[in-house]
């Protein structure tokens, strides 16, 4: 065993507490020691998880833009449950109600597992070629609000980027989901497949929605990217977490930091004014 101040050997059977050859208590120098080390890890790893909440912050709750980004992100989920419209077969003895929103799709799963068949209809053929079109649109919509989803959730990590790619994505999906709903008016209204009472197609009105809903996403994003929606840090926070980094790959030794690791002048106010209550309370302990 060697001391840990003097680096003096000391025999096995010697079980004083102080060093034969400097003095010092070798239990509680090495508490300090260690005691020091944990303050100066915490101060760096409190600083990266202070950024990190930050960001989280103003991500979703930062500003009005940001708190009205997470509702209307929400709602570009629930708003596709809105129809584009329906197809309705009807022969004797038969009819059915296709819709193509994504609540139709839930609850008339059964039915629309015999699409294939009507597409082999003479009958039916055409018209059921046409409910391709919404459904195909409303697929899309549904791949777009999985990566705009994505993107919301882990939005946090990379502000900047990250508004900017829901943005661009929210825009596609608004426009996608207009035209969609435009080609089902027209398919209704304009009539253009041969008259059948056996088949028709009725238009809804959720592609209006869910274009009013996604472009809300894309002017937020639009918006918080223009305001700049970087946190405002503590000061010294972002030095922190970059000698963290250089802790953890070795090319810093914690111990050769000094404690504080770094401080501002509001910090030390606030350190030294915690200290004072601190003796003040022991004191008032004593006394009592």
């Amino acid at each position: 065993m060697h001391c840990p101040k003097c680096g003096g050997e000391i025999p096995f059977y010697d079980l004083k507490p102080n060093c034969r050859h400097c003095g010092v208590n070798i239990l509680y120098y090495s508490q300090e020691a260690q005691l020091a080390h944990d303050a100066k890890r915490t101060e760096l790893e409190g600083a990266a998880a202070r950024m990190v909440i930050a960001r989280v912050k103003a991500a979703y709750i930062g500003s009005k833009a940001a708190i009205a980004r997470t509702i209307v992100s929400v709602s570009s989920a629930a708003v596709l449950l809105l129809s584009f419209g329906s197809l309705k077969l009807t022969v004797p003895f038969f009819e059915k109600t296709l819709s193509a929103g994504l609540l139709g799709v839930i609850t008339g799963m059964d039915d629309l597992k015999q699409l294939p068949t009507y597409l082999k209809s003479a009958m039916f053929s055409d018209y059921a070629k046409a409910f391709l079109l919404p459904m195909g649109v409303l697929a899309i919509l549904l791949l777009l609000v999985t990566v705009l989803f994505f993107l919301f959730i882990l939005c946090f990590l990379s502000l900047e980027k990250t508004a900017k790619a829901m943005r661009n994505t929210s825009l596609v999906g608004a426009v996608i989901a207009l035209l969609g709903q435009i080609a089902v008016l027209v398919m209704d209204f304009a009539r253009p497949l041969p008259a059948t009472p056996a088949a028709q197609i009725h238009a809804g009105w959720g592609g209006f929605a869910i274009a009013a809903v996604w472009f809300a996403v894309f002017f937020l994003n639009r918006l918080m990217l223009k305001q700049g929606i970087e946190p405002p840090y503590r000061e010294n926070d972002i030095k922190r977490r970059e000698l963290l980094k250089k802790v953890r790959k070795g090319e810093v030794d914690l111990d050769s930091l000094p404690l504080p690791v770094l401080e501002s002048e509001q910090e030390r106010e606030e350190r030294l004014k915690a200290l004072e209550e601190a003796l003040k309370a022991e004191e008032e302990g004593k006394e009592l």
